[in-house]
Parts: C-alpha cells; sequence; structure tokens
C-alpha cells in the first residue's frame, strides 16, 4: 500500500485486539475501533462542520463524481433480480454476479451509488448499540470493475479516494484516522479489506474483491473489483457529535416519536451512557453505570428505564423505516420468504410500541417516515396509501393471534410441568413466534404465573431471521436421463418453438438415443417444460413408423425428448409433429397469465407479484400477492380489465435483450416471475399492459385468447392468493358447463333461470323455518326424556349416574339431551352410547358432579378402551367410541365402577 506508507501511515497491532492496523499517529495503541477505543467524537465531532444524512450523502456522491466516477441512482432494496438472497444488503449485491464475473458490462465504470441496504443479522443490537447497528442503512458504494484487458483502479486510488474524502472535504485530522486490516465475504465473493475508523467509529470497509467461493473454496478471479461501503449514517453521526446515530439519521423524527410516547429523555443520560455501551471490559460497566447514575442524580433504575425505553424507541424508528422500503416494494406480509421479515418488523414493532404505551400511534409514526424519506425516495408516497392498508390488516390479524397467544403458553406450561421439566425450550420458542407471534418476553409474563421459566437468548430474533434469509434451493423433479460426459459433446438444440410458435411440424436429425427412450435432436419444435408450462407432446415419424413423445426436458443447452413406441437410428432424418390443440392451448393460457398479472396489479395496487404459477391445457393457476382474500368485486374488475385487453387486440411482443439493457429499460417488473438466469433474457412484451422476463410461448396478440374466465379463487396461505381460470374453448367450455348446471337447478327449483335467486331464498328460508321448529320439538323431547332418566338414575355417591343407548340419532339431538340433563340436575353424570356401524361414546358431568371429582373427558377415554377405542375431552363433556359392539354391556356394567374411582380419588 504505497499511499499508506508514503503519508506516513506505519502498520502495528492493536493491544486490545490483537488485529492489524495502520496508523500516522505514533503514540496510538489501539485499532481504533470500540471497543478497543472509545467514542471521543460525541459532543466533540472531527469534521469541520456537521452534516445531515442528505448532506453528507450528496458530498460523498459530489466528491467521487469529481474523481470520474458516473452517479447511478439506487436499486431497490428487493432483490428480485437474484435467486440466491431476498434483500439487498450491500451496493454490491446489485453486481453481483453477473458484472462481478465480468459476463456483462457494469451501468458505468466506475461508479458511485448510495444504496439502501437491510441486514437482519443485527436485529437484536438496533438500539442497544445507539445507531452503530440498524437493519436499514444507507451503503455509499464506489466501485471500479477491474478486467484482465482494463485496470481501472485497485488498492491505491481506493484508499486515496477515501482519505481525500475524509481530510480534504471534511476537515478530519490524519491522524484520527487508522485503517484496520481484515477480510470479507458476502454474495458469493471474498477479498482482503481495510475497515477505516475515526474517533472509536468503524464508517467504512474498503474490499479489494479478488475471489469466488467455489462450494467451500476460494477460487482466484481474473475479474478483481473494488467493493467499498461508506456507511452513510455513521459519517453523519461522526460530524454531528450527536449522543446516538439515531439522533443524527432521524433527526425531528426521533424528537416527534419521544415526543408521542409522553415520556422524558435526558440528553445528558443517553449521551454518558452511549460512551460506554461497547466497553470492552464488561466487568468494570456496572461500576461506570453506577457512577454516571449518581452524577446525574438518578438511581440505577430510573437510568435503565430512561435508557430502555429510549432504545424501544430507536428500533420502533429503524423498523418502520424498513417496513416502509419494504412494503412499498411490493412485499405483503407472510410466514414465507420476505413476507416473513416483514412480519417479524411489524410483530416486534408493536411490542415495542405496546410497551411504550403508544401502540395506536403505530401509523402515526409510518405516516412521519414516509413524509421525511420520500424527499429522496418519492416512492414511498406513492405507495403510502398500500403500505398503511396492509399494516392495518396485519396488525388486526396479529391483535388476534394474540388474543389467543396466553391460553397457547398456559397450555404448554402444563404441559412442561407434567413431563417433570420446568423450562420452555428455546426451539418452543422460536415455534411460538412463528406460529403465533409471541415475542419470547411475552411468553416469560405468562409462564411465569405457572412456575415455568425460559432462556431468551440475546440473539433471540437474528435465530429467527436467519431461518428465513435465505432463499431454499428448489429441485426440479425432472427425468434426465444424459450423461454428463455426454453433454459436451452435444451441439446446442436449436430452439424452433422460439423462432415461430406457431411451427407444428418440422424435420430434424437424430444425434442420440440413449436407453431406446431418449431422443436428442439437433433442432426442435417440441417446447420443453419449464416456467411454470408444461412441455410439449406429440409423434417423431421415421422409416414409415411413429412413436409418441410424452415429454420434454431441458438439460442445460440440450433438450431431451422422452419417447415411448419404437426408437430411431442415430443420423437419420425424422419429422417431428406436435399437439397442436395442445400446444395452442398452453399458448393461450400462458400469455393469460401475464394480462392476470397485469389486471391484478391495477385492481389490488402495485404490492400485487406474481408468487407462483402453472399452464396446464384444460385450466392453470396465477398465485398473486395480496394482504386480504379478494372480493367479488374486485374478481370482476380483474376480468373486465382482461376482457378489454383481449378486445383491444394488444400485439405480443418477444425479443432477446442483454440484461443490463433490459433492467435499465424496463426495470425489475420483469422480474414478475422470479429470476431468470444468463446474460441475455428473453422479454414478452404485451403492449403497454404488461413486460416481463419469460421462456414460454405465447399468441402473437391478445385478441387470439377470446376469453378469460376466473373459475374460482383460493387463499393458498397467508398473504397469496390463487386464482384458478381457463381461456380460450376451454373457458367457454367451462362456461356452458355451468350454465348447464344453472338450468338444471332452475329446472330441478321448477322456476325460470332468471328466478333461480329469490327461489332459492324462498327454499333456505322455509328451511330455516322447518329447523327452528324440529329444533323446538327436539327441545320439548329431550326436556321429557331427560325428566324420565333422571327419575331412573342410579345414584352413585352423591351424584346421579345415567347410562343410555341409542340407534339412528344424530350428534346434535344427543348433545341437547346429554346438556339438559345436566342442566335440570347439576349431580347428573349422562353417558350415551350411539349404536351404529361402530361405538360412539358421549358422556355430560353437571357442575355439582365435577366438583364431586367426576370429569366427563376422562370417563370417555376409559369407556372408550373397553370397546378397544380411544377418546377424551373436557370435565362437563367428553366423548370416545370404539369398534368392539360386542362389549357395550360389559362397558355399561363397568361404568358404575369408574366413575366411583373418580369419586374416591377427589
Amino acid at each position: 500500500m504505497p499511499f499508506l506508507k508514503e503519508n506516513g501511515f506505519t502498520r502495528r497491532q492493536c493491544e486490545i485486539c490483537n488485529r492489524y492496523y495502520w496508523s500516522q499517529d505514533s503514540d496510538r495503541k489501539n485499532c481504533g475501533d470500540s471497543p478497543c477505543q472509545e467514542y471521543t467524537f460525541i459532543d466533540n465531532p472531527p469534521t469541520k462542520r456537521k452534516y445531515e444524512l442528505s448532506q453528507m450523502r450528496n458530498i460523498f456522491l459530489k466528491h467521487f463524481e469529481k474523481n470520474d466516477h458516473t452517479i447511478i441512482k439506487p436499486y431497490p432494496v428487493i432483490a428480485r433480480w437474484r435467486d440466491d438472497v431476498y434483500l439487498v444488503g450491500a451496493s454490491i449485491y446489485n453486481f453481483q454476479p453477473y458484472v462481478t464475473e465480468g459476463r456483462i458490462p457494469p451501468p458505468a465504470n466506475p461508479l458511485v451509488i448510495s444504496q439502501p441496504c437491510l441486514r437482519f443479522t443485527d436485529i437484536d443490537k438496533v438500539g442497544q448499540t445507539f445507531g452503530r447497528h440498524m437493519i436499514i442503512f444507507e451503503m455509499g458504494g464506489a466501485h471500479a470493475f477491474n478486467r484482465p484487458e482494463k485496470e481501472i483502479y485497485w488498492k491505491e486510488d481506493t484508499v486515496r479516494f477515501h482519505h481525500e474524502l475524509l481530510t480534504q472535504e471534511l476537515g478530519i485530522d490524519s491522524e484520527e484516522v487508522s485503517y484496520k486490516e481484515d477480510f470479507w465475504s458476502g454474495g458469493g465473493n471474498a477479498g482482503p479489506d481495510l475497515e477505516a475508523c475515526v474517533s472509536g467509529l468503524e464508517i467504512s470497509t474498503l474490499v479489494f474483491m479478488m475471489y469466488r467461493y467455489v462450494g467451500d473454496k476460494l477460487v482466484e478471479m481474473p475479474f478483481r473489483t473494488v467493493d467499498t461501503g461508506y456507511g452513510m449514517e455513521r459519517w453523519a453521526w461522526l460530524s454531528q457529535g450527536s449522543a446516538t446515530g439515531f439522533h443524527a439519521t432521524y433527526g425531528n423524527l426521533l424528537e416527534n416519536t419521544i415526543k408521542l410516547a409522553n415520556i422524558e429523555i435526558n440528553n445528558e443520560t443517553i449521551t454518558s451512557y452511549a460512551r460506554i455501551a461497547l466497553r470492552s471490559d464488561t466487568q468494570a460497566l456496572p461500576i461506570e453505570k453506577k457512577q454516571i447514575a449518581e452524577n446525574l442524580g438518578l438511581t440505577i433504575e430510573e437510568m435503565e428505564k430512561t435508557v430502555k425505553d429510549f432504545q424501544r424507541i430507536c428500533t420502533t424508528l429503524d423498523h418502520t423505516k424498513a417496513l416502509c422500503f419494504i412494503l412499498s416494494e411490493g412485499i405483503v406480509p407472510s410466514n414465507m420468504q420476505e413476507g416473513y421479515l416483514a412480519r417479524l418488523l411489524i410483530r416486534r414493532t408493536y411490542r415495542m410500541l405496546k410497551i411504550l404505551g403508544i401502540e395506536d400511534r403505530f401509523f402515526d409514526i409510518v405516516d412521519d417516515q414516509i413524509a421525511y424519506w420520500s424527499r429522496d425516495f418519492q416512492n414511498l408516497k406513492f405507495m403510502r396509501d398500500e403500505i398503511i392498508e396492509e399494516l392495518d390488516v396485519e396488525q388486526e390479524k396479529y391483535k388476534k393471534t394474540l388474543d389467543k397467544g396466553a391460553d397457547l403458553v398456559k397450555r404448554i406450561s402444563r404441559q412442561i410441568k407434567t413431563s417433570g421439566e420446568n423450562e420452555i425450550p428455546q426451539t418452543k420458542l422460536v415455534e411460538l413466534y412463528d406460529s403465533h407471534g409471541l415475542v419470547p418476553e411475552m411468553v416469560q409474563e405468562c409462564a411465569a404465573k405457572e412456575k415455568v421459566t425460559i432462556n431468551i437468548p440475546e440473539d433471540f430474533f437474528e435465530k429467527v431471521a436467519k431461518r428465513h434469509l435465505d432463499p431454499e434451493k428448489t429441485k426440479e423433479d425432472v427425468d434426465v436421463n444424459i450423461p454428463k460426459e455426454k453433454l459436451e459433446k452435444y451441439p446446442e438444440t436449436t430452439k424452433l418453438y422460439y423462432q415461430n410458435p406457431y411451427l407444428s411440424e418440422f424435420k430434424a436429425r437424430v444425434l442420440d438415443v440413449i436407453d431406446e427412450k431418449y431422443v436428442i435432436l439437433n433442432q426442435t419444435a417440441f417446447y420443453s417444460e419449464g416456467g411454470g408450462q408444461l412441455s410439449d407432446t406429440g409423434n417423431l415419424l421415421f422409416d414409415g413408423k411413429t412413436t409418441k413423445v410424452i415429454d420434454v426436458q431441458s438439460v442445460g443447452n440440450i433438450i431431451q425428448h422422452t419417447i415411448e413406441g419404437p426408437a430411431p437410428l442415430v443420423d437419420i432424418e425424422i419429422q417431428g409433429k406436435i399437439d397442436w390443440e395442445r400446444r395452442i392451448s398452453l399458448m393461450r393460457h400462458h400469455t393469460s397469465t401475464h394480462i392476470l398479472i397485469g389486471a391484478a396489479k391495477r385492481v389490488l395496487g402495485e404490492h400485487a407479484w406474481q408468487s407462483g404459477a402453472a399452464k396446464d391445457v384444460q385450466s392453470s393457476r396465477l398465485d398473486i400477492s395480496h394482504y386480504k382474500h379478494l372480493t367479488r368485486d374486485e374478481i370482476n374488475k380483474i376480468e373486465q380489465l382482461t376482457c378489454e385487453t383481449i378486445t383491444n387486440n394488444i400485439p405480443v411482443e418477444t425479443f432477446w435483450l442483454s440484461r443490463d439493457e433490459a433492467e435499465k429499460k424496463y426495470g425489475y417488473r420483469l422480474y414478475q416471475g422470479g429470476a431468470v438466469p444468463g446474460t441475455k433474457i428473453r422479454i414478452v412484451k404485451t403492449g403497454d399492459w404488461d413486460v416481463e422476463a419469460c421462456g414460454g410461448t405465447h399468441v402473437r396478440s391478445t385478441g387470439e385468447i377470446g376469453i378469460i374466465k376466473i373459475l374460482r379463487v383460493e387463499r393458498i396461505q397467508d398473504g397469496v392468493e390463487r386464482i384458478i381460470f381457463a381461456s380460450g374453448p376451454q373457458a367457454l367450455k367451462k362456461i356452458q358447463e355451468r350454465d348447464q348446471q344453472f338450468s338444471d337447478t332452475a329446472q330441478i327449483l321448477n322456476t325460470p333461470i332468471e328466478n333461480v335467486k329469490h327461489a332459492a331464498l324462498t327454499i333456505t328460508d322455509e328451511l330455516d323455518s322447518s329447523n327452528k321448529k324440529l329444533r323446538r320439538i327436539l327441545e320439548e323431547v329431550a326436556k321429557i326424556e331427560a325428566e324420565s332418566l333422571l327419575k331412573k338414575a342410579n345414584a352413585i355417591e352423591n351424584t346421579k349416574l345415567i347410562v343410555i343407548e341409542k340407534e339412528k340419532w344424530d350428534e346434535e339431538e344427543i348433545v341437547m339431551l346429554g346438556s339438559k340433563i345436566s342442566k335440570d340436575d347439576p349431580h347428573s353424570i349422562s353417558i350415551i352410547i350411539l349404536i351404529g356401524k361402530t361405538v360412539r361414546i358421549f358422556v355430560f358431568a353437571g357442575k355439582n358432579a365435577i366438583k364431586s371429582g367426576a370429569h366427563a373427558g376422562k370417563l370417555a377415554k376409559e369407556l372408550s378402551a373397553i370397546v378397544e377405542g380411544g377418546g377424551g375431552g373436557k370435565d362437563y363433556f367428553g366423548q370416545g367410541g370404539g369398534e368392539q359392539k360386542e362389549k357395550i354391556q360389559e362397558m355399561k356394567q363397568l361404568a358404575p365402577t369408574i366413575l366411583k374411582k373418580q369419586l374416591i380419588k377427589k
């Protein structure tokens, strides 16, 4: 590093952490980073003036622009162009792997960007470290992409640009700056780095990316990338010398939220506490905290409460800002993928606000965030209404979940005590959070009432988040039978279906036949399964023979045809005929998917993204992200828009673009169907209605579809709606089937079709009236029978036992009779045996009988065992049954004895 040596920096080893670092200060003994060095910039900023975050961002960008870097706009925070991560965790994520591996050119070279990033790995530290850690932050990235044929710049200029920004632009004394040596990895790449520190605060990481991971091994790349990360919030904090990074980042937002909470925050307390928060000498911390409290005239408890309230407010601000960005990019809270992370933030924020007593101000805080940050990120303002509505729906869901939570923890606690344990395990804590949103502190409160303990890990939320941070790699169940060693010898199969999707017959040469079952051709019009679209089927004709093609799959660039019948010889010419009716139906359904997602977005909002799709011949499905069930009105509007799109006969264009050109031109909605591989991507553009990266076959214009009919809508999981639909002749067939069912129903009801609804309502009303009359009769019968049975009841201790058999009764009648007996005589226990193909047992216990020791559920369990079955239930009602009808009499005889045992135990 000539720059460092020429400017008087020497390499030393930190006396505390043993890391190597560079510094000009000959008296320095540590690396300059906390906890090895205290924060000395608080109330004493080393810069020539104070800068707000937006001002610091501008200075950073302009500094690099002066040094020949092109400023580019920030990317989204949801990394839809990648299949290996959900979130952008660093500015370099925008360019991995295609740019960093030299497969496509960068948007500019060199370039500079200020990129909003999201990292959940430090979620438990947010607020605790007073601004050093945040989930959402801006990373200033200055990047140079060096190729073997062209070097932009490397280590020397990287450090020089950084140091000049600190010293010349901001006026920081060069001796205040130290550079720690380290090694960085992320997103599949790695390299040595320098971490710049000033006054105890690490502010930048300068990575010299020169390796990539192949499995667990590092392999040197011919393409070297300068990957620098300037923490914009930390730079602003350093310049302001404020008590915390949240003061520097959120400014008035922080003050307003403190006022909303109506709490007193003593800045001197926060400032003193922040200075020692990251001390390496943890044993000295309690003593120092006590000293600070005494200096402020506070007790330790008063000081800790102030600090904790402040930390909760900081966490709230961080999480609500992150939520605004995530939701503005179309993520719907759910239990899956990015939606899970959004839900985690919502629930954690709600908990913080509830402790502060301002959970009803959730939306006010979010509104303030949107107004504040939309000055620089305008999409937040555009998506404001959708963000608020999503949060409203999600908050109501969470409240209902919490209502059930206390009872659940109570049951689990009692089960644990029954098993001889007294602690809820951490795996159960995670399960309770995942399934019911119960944060550990809430579980702890409920469990303590049952005298059960829990051990809350400090990194609980980090552990929970990590389980959902990386996309799962799904393996397609594909019958692939080309030996790997043969793949290299085959030329790429020419895909005739891309050249002309209407080609139904073609000629080709046979390159190979494997196991008399798998055929490789030099070219094919048979579409290979992919992108949710089924493969083509059809026939191969050769030497006067015909063989069926039953499946087609891609293996790399080779297409494998699975046949059923005689196999052709290698190197002969064959004629291929695809099943055209199947193909055209799949084409209509695939284009319909694109039309439907465009309609859903316009009806439901920008958050409506495709979550999955499957195109079949008779009908297809489209899964979309949405936070509520679709209403009938919304379904009708979506259908109406699809009808208009078809009527307008919009041309459907397909063409190839380089990845970077496609993203520049159409943005990231291209990846509606998910991330697609390759440096060139196939674009399917339906006028101004929809544009996607897609590898399927499509009709030439929307008019060829004819009609799209939504058959039904299902909620397949929280946050995802499934639309089942049919297109073209298949849609007409479904409509005709429904019309026939409607006509048949009208005939059955003996009414004209237009009066079916009225006739059905009339019959329903009459049925309701009849049911009410029948219920009154049954209640009267139950009353008479209950009186009769109670007169004949068998007295056992201070209870009355009734045991009867019934045949051809329904459950409602039995419950009505048993409940009536329990109500009329609280001392009663009634056992009603329903005899059918099997034995069913119903047990009812009155209030006084329960007090005497009777338990209906336990009684049902023991009686059921006699007929070789199982049962259980509550103390007042139990049920069960078994297969052995021949043991009914034995069960009836043993019933009094079993009941007596319960009463004796009491």
